[in-house]
């Protein structure tokens, strides 16, 4: 069984003490036959109050009361998972590809046709011209091999580039600059795979990497398509690849912006934003860690959640 330990940490900072509303938190990953989450532990300055809940895709949602203003939110979350089966979890025996175009049961086609439906509406001709220039869908040998052609196709022809800006490009803007975050990327992708007639959600999470166990990486995105007899099969178009045990997701969600991992408000006069900061680090654990012990050291901000 395998340990992971993830701290991500985000800081905004202001000329001048603000105001803040209410801050929703995806930042808790979600637990399956394949990851459970062992312990986490949130810190939070200024003081508040967190309420959790469950939204409409089941992802575990932190709702953050700040209880008093400040110059800066500091934001830290730790994380300890574990892997509890290997990713994915295939059996041995020959696999049978998914038909495609896709067809779908009575049972599940309503919810599909949900995912199905696009985001941008203005954009659908723009990637469905895209998708037919870069992928030969008459050639592919099943749905699956489909999905990973798009996700081939988009790290082909999309230069990766880290971006600090709020929201997500559209695609037609990824499409016409040829490059974009990750985030822009899943979007793509996102859009592309409902354009060839496949039920597709954006996943947003962390990427176990070179980069994350240096403690300089920052939140990660893909997405993922839903098959009948498979179920929901990321693809990550930053890599070109299928999702893995490296991949941890946080939350789901049919919109981009459903599953920021963090949101929220603050009330100032115009112009008192500095920026913002964001550092995620990962750590690959030899064995169970001593959860009784604190998890950092140092001064605690007034506010300590454990969840």
């Amino acid at each position: 069984m395998n340990w992971l330990r993830i701290i991500h940490e985000t800081t905004y900072r202001y000329r001048t003490d603000v105001r803040f509303g209410p801050h929703r938190l995806i930042l808790r990953p979600r637990e399956g036959h394949d990851v459970q989450v062992k312990d986490m532990r949130l810190e939070i300055a200024p003081e508040f109050e967190l309420e959790w809940s469950r939204d409409l895709f089941g992802n575990s949602v932190a709702t953050a009361y700040l209880l008093s203003p400040a110059d800066h939110l500091r934001i830290r979350s730790e994380v300890i998972l574990q892997h509890t089966a290997p990713f994915p979890l295939r059996s041995g025996r020959p696999a049978t590809p998914v038909p495609f175009p896709v067809k779908f049961s009575e049972l599940e086609s309503a919810v599909a046709a949900a995912y199905q439906v696009t985001t941008f509406p203005d954009d659908v001709a723009r990637v469905k011209q895209w998708v037919g220039k870069a992928i030969h869908l008459s050639a592919v040998n099943g749905a699956e091999d489909a999905v990973a052609a798009v996700a081939r196709a988009i790290r082909d022809t999309i230069d990766y580039r880290r971006r600090d800006a709020k929201g997500v490009q559209t695609p037609t803007e990824t499409l016409a600059l040829s490059s974009g975050s990750c985030r822009d990327m899943a979007t793509l992708m996102l859009e592309a795979l409902r354009a060839i007639g496949l039920p597709a959600r954006f996943a947003s999470g962390y990427l176990d990497c070179a980069a994350s166990e240096a403690g300089r990486a920052s939140t990660h995105a893909w997405a993922e398509a839903y098959l009948p007899q498979v179920g929901w099969t990321g693809y990550d178009p930053t890599l070109g690849e299928a999702t893995s045990g490296k991949h941890v997701v946080t939350g789901v969600s049919n919109h981009p912006r459903g599953v920021m991992p963090i949101s929220g408000t603050f009330f100032d006069q115009q112009g008192s934003y500095l920026g913002m900061t964001v550092t995620v680090q990962t750590e690959r654990l030899a064995q169970a860690p001593d959860l009784a012990a604190p998890a950092t050291t140092g001064k605690q901000p007034a506010g300590d959640e454990r969840a």
